[in-house]
């Protein structure tokens, strides 16, 4: 499909295309809306809405927003990671804003049709997505580097546990969404996981100890990278002896570490500056921790120092 053309298939296999002149947000929009609307309401459901905006459209080679995204954003202001590099940013930033701009309104459009079905005070909302875009600054694509264009996305949370318009600065991952969602729905199951539920933030659920100040990162097609997140430091390793969309590696490299409270778009690579060698050590160790605890098979990371 594409913006303006295509079609989908529904619960029965039948072929829906997309009516005439109408954006693919909209029209998926449109059917989360039947569903909801058509739907018995003796038990609780779970609404999966995967849109592809503000993917690009990969064999067009652009972003596609709505008609008249270019004149409506064309005086966007520049991110400061986007700022002075090239990438093809200045010819698709305003479709991305455009097609950003569409979720928003159908995200809207869903609150308003779960409140007129007086759904919307028991229903959990959660918004996010796989993965931004840095616009081919850092590699020859979209994604897939350690950078915070790609790897910070939106997470919004909103009904049952999670009301009041509040920002939270603690470390969190798509990885925390499953044990989120068994809480909200009561299922004492989510202390089987690994990771803790969201609710420990905004209602102290169980926090029986601080929340965790890093977020894992797996790289994988562009390269078979691993990263880590804090609050302060950004830390990436790359495996150079096996092919880019190898899943594991024995052996790593140290690639990438950014200050992110002095450098908060990333733009001075320290991973070879000598005076942030313990630092480099510290975030190692954490990192091959993380490895570990995603049972990923043993591997060891070489300074960069030592690399020939």
């Amino acid at each position: 499909s594409h913006s303006y053309d295509g079609h989908m298939f529904d619960a029965n296999g039948n072929r829906r295309e997309f009516p005439e002149g109408r954006y693919r947000a909209d029209v998926l929009t449109d059917w989360a809306i039947e569903y909801l609307e058509n739907r018995t309401n003796d038990r609780p459901f779970f609404l999966f809405i995967s849109y592809i905006e503000p993917h690009h459209q990969n064999d067009h080679n652009c972003y596609e927003g709505p008609h008249g995204s270019k004149e409506k954003f064309a005086n966007f202001h520049v991110p400061g990671d986007l700022e002075g590099t090239e990438g093809d940013w200045r010819e698709n930033y305003p479709d991305y804003l455009g097609a950003i701009n569409s979720l928003d309104m159908n995200l809207g459009r869903i609150r308003e049709c779960l409140q007129r079905l007086g759904s919307l005070d028991n229903t959990l909302v959660v918004f996010t997505s796989d993965h931004g875009s840095h616009f081919r600054t850092r590699n020859s694509e979209y994604k897939r580097s350690c950078h915070d264009g790609c790897t910070h996305i939106p997470m919004v949370l909103c009904g049952p546990g999670f009301r009041g318009g509040v920002r939270y600065r603690e470390m969190v991952s798509l990885l925390d969404l499953p044990t989120t969602l068994l809480a909200a729905a009561g299922d004492p199951r989510y202390r089987e996981f690994r990771r803790r539920p969201l609710q420990e933030l905004t209602q102290a659920l169980d926090a029986e100890q601080p929340w965790p100040d890093d977020v894992y990162i797996q790289i994988s097609e562009s390269q078979c990278g691993r990263a880590i997140r804090t609050h302060r430091w950004k830390y990436s390793v790359r495996a150079p002896d096996v092919p880019r969309d190898a899943l594991y590696a024995e052996r790593y490299v140290e690639d990438f570490l950014y200050d992110l409270e002095n450098d908060p778009h990333e733009r001075n690579n320290l991973v070879a500056d000598p005076n942030y060698r313990s630092v480099r050590e510290e975030l190692r160790e954490r990192l091959l921790r993380n490895m570990r605890e995603a049972n990923e098979p043993p591997a060891e990371i070489i300074p960069c120092e030592s690399v020939e």
